[in-house]
This record gives structure tokens, sequence and C-alpha cells, in this order.
């Protein structure tokens, strides 16, 4: 059992707002079950913390479960948390909980697939970084610096018992115009965020996807030099 830190006033810069419904239906395998969707472990070659472990991204999302105040603090507060080079911090978020219109307005911007989906996540939540200030000072780190942080939110999530799914597929001139964001704000990632429900809600393609195996690269074509 994790031990979950206190948790203080939230105090990241975030632009929060609404969220909004739809609704898909299709079946799938009658072999694909709640126990394989719901828990996927890696083939790892070494032990793991077991929330690096059991963390997977998944696109099917119980609609009726909702992300409460304290829960939705922890996560960003742990993406606050995360390294910065210089601890300059270029990184911004807009998160909007389902049944709100900031939750609709990002939804809006999805593109294709990611969109038939989403819609049933529990929040969803814009990742910005700041590759320029407003200033024009360059940080060029901005992106590297964003991407920890999420990654630091999505061990949080796991710790608080959801996931995270993290989008590339989206309008980002949609959400500046969405979110009236300035020019050195850049969207980079949409993340939709909740608790994991059973495939068989998804379209046959992607519930296949849901319970395929978990697979990496192995270690000798990630690792350049070891020694």
């Amino acid at each position: 059992m994790i031990a979950k830190p206190i948790r203080t006033p939230l105090i990241l810069p975030i632009l929060a707002g609404a969220d909004g419904n739809s609704d898909v239906r299709a079946c799938v395998p009658a072999t694909m079950t709640t126990q394989t969707t719901l828990s996927r472990s890696t083939d790892s070659s070494q032990p793991l913390v077991p929330l690096l472990e059991e963390r997977w991204s998944p696109r099917s999302y119980d609609e009726t479960a909702t992300i409460s105040d304290a829960q939705l603090d922890a996560l960003l507060e742990a993406a606050r948390w995360a390294p910065s080079a210089a601890n300059t911090q270029p990184r911004r978020f807009i998160v909007g909980r389902r049944g709100t219109g900031t939750f609709d307005a990002i939804h809006a911007t999805l593109m294709g697939f990611n969109g038939a989906w989403a819609h049933r996540a529990g929040a969803l939540l814009v990742a910005i970084a700041e590759p320029v200030t407003a200033d024009g000072n360059e940080r060029r780190w901005a992106e590297y610096d964003l991407g920890q942080s999420v990654a630091a939110l999505a061990v949080q999530a796991h710790a608080e018992g959801l996931h995270l799914h993290q989008m590339g597929g989206f309008e980002v001139d949609a959400v500046r115009a969405a979110f009236d964001l300035p020019e050195h704000l850049v969207p980079v990632t949409v993340t939709a965020i909740g608790h994991v429900a059973d495939a068989a809600q998804l379209d046959e393609k992607a519930a296949e996807r849901e319970v395929a195996p978990r697979t990496r690269l192995p270690l000798d074509e990630v690792v350049l030099v070891k020694e």
C-alpha cells in the first residue's frame, strides 16, 4: 500500500472549464473479459516498481464514474513537482471533467478515432509547453519538462486508481481558439483520465487493441551504450 501525501492547496497555473457526452455502441468477441481488460502488467525483463509495472493506457472508460476534487488536485500536484530545467517550469494545463464546458471544448478538438471513445473519460487534460516566454526568452527544454510532468501525473493517477491515455491527435489551433491561448503557449497533447472499463463498449478493432499483449523494444535496442 502506498501512503498518499498530504494534499496542499493547488497553486499550479491551470485553466479550468466544462464537459460533454455522446454515445458509441459496438460489439466485441465474447472472449474479451473484464479481467483481461482491467489489469495488464508488463512482460518486463527486470522487476519494476508496481506503479510502473501495472500502468497502461486504456481507451475504454467507465462513463458513470467521476473524479473527485482531491484526486484531480493530487494528479496536478504531482505534475507541479516534476523535475524542471533551471526550475523554469514551462508547463501549463487545461483540465475539464466530464459534464463541464471545458471537457466539451477539449473533446471537440479531438481528431477522428480519438473522439469516438474519449467522451467516456472522467476528465480531459491539455498539456501545454512554453518554449518561449511572453518576453521572448527561449526555453529549449520546455517540451521535455512537460513530458516529465505528465509522466509524474500518470504515476500518481495509477496510485489513485485512475488510468490515462495520452493523445497527439487533436487540432492545436482549435485548442488555441477555444481557450484564447497566447502564441507563446503551445498545446502538445490531450490526455483522457478516468476509471477503466471493459473493452466490450469499444468497436471491434479498438477492443482488440485494448487486450493485445503489451510490448516494448528490447533493452539492447533502446540502450546504445552501457558500461
